[in-house]
């Protein structure tokens, strides 16, 4: 992948996307959005990588959100931009493959909020997690009114839209927003290891399952939810993998998928 405004490696079946805007504390403009766009449409069709990880380069930020200075000054501008972000991170959070957001320093405004979309969160100590868009006179436009409390609760998302106040990453973890917390030093060989527990323990097609289970489950009735897992379960169970999966079990070996 071709990109101005990230970096991007390949550690076996990881990708490892990293914002590269250190100047601007990664913050996204218009272009860094479009290219985080385009890298999930590659992640998405490379049948190479089982789990990404996104982070931010730097200790300072994971990322410090919007990039105000590319939101136009047209009233129609911001509106334009809320809808881009919107579509890009729904299109993260939809993406069959999971992502780990590995959130190095401050992950503010739209930093927290592509964060949420994010599959599972692996924090450093020293990070913290804040929508501080309402002390601008804006509203979070990226999800984050919605994502945020179906993580945490209403009443533990109100407060922090509406106090601005910045969650430290032990609180964060304590309250539902993170997966795990680790030294700073640590944080890649962390998500990467949850990366690589991903890919080598579970089927792909599972995991796109199971990801898509959860993520429209929630929006419906239960009864309509678990409609929706018997017809998952019955796609999942009729192919290979899970043929291959009943026989590796059988057998007493790893069993080796090939995400049909």
């Amino acid at each position: 992948m071709e990109l101005q405004h990230f970096a991007y490696r390949q550690e076996g079946r990881i990708g490892v996307l990293t914002i590269n805007r250190p100047e601007k504390l990664n913050a996204f403009g218009r272009t860094t959005m479009n290219e985080l766009s385009q890298a999930i449409d590659a992640l998405a069709l490379d049948d190479s990588i089982c789990v990404t990880i996104l982070t931010g380069v730097g200790d300072r930020a994971f990322s410090a959100g919007a990039d105000l200075s590319d939101m136009g000054d047209t009233p129609a501008d911001p509106t334009a931009f809320t809808r881009l972000g919107q579509t890009v991170l729904a299109k993260m959070e939809n993406m069959g493959k999971p992502i780990i957001a590995a959130v190095n320093g401050f992950a503010l405004g739209g930093g927290c909020e592509i964060a949420l979309a994010c599959t599972l969160r692996v924090a450093a100590e020293s990070a913290q997690f804040g929508l501080p868009e309402l002390g601008l006179g804006i509203l979070p436009g990226w999800g984050g009114t919605q994502r945020l409390p179906r993580l945490i609760g209403k009443g533990r998302a109100l407060e922090m839209m509406l106090t601005g106040r910045r969650v430290p990453a032990q609180e964060a973890l304590a309250i539902g927003l993170v997966n795990r917390v680790v030294p700073a030093a640590d944080l890649l060989q962390a998500a990467t290891e949850l990366a690589n527990t991903i890919s080598e323990k579970a089927a792909p097609l599972s995991v796109k399952a199971a990801i898509r289970a959860v993520n429209y489950g929630m929006e419906l009735p239960l009864e309509h939810a678990t409609l929706l897992e018997s017809q998952l379960c019955a796609v999942v169970g009729s192919s290979e993998d899970a043929a291959e999966g009943r026989v590796a079990f059988m057998e007493k070996r790893k069993p080796q998928f090939k995400g049909r």
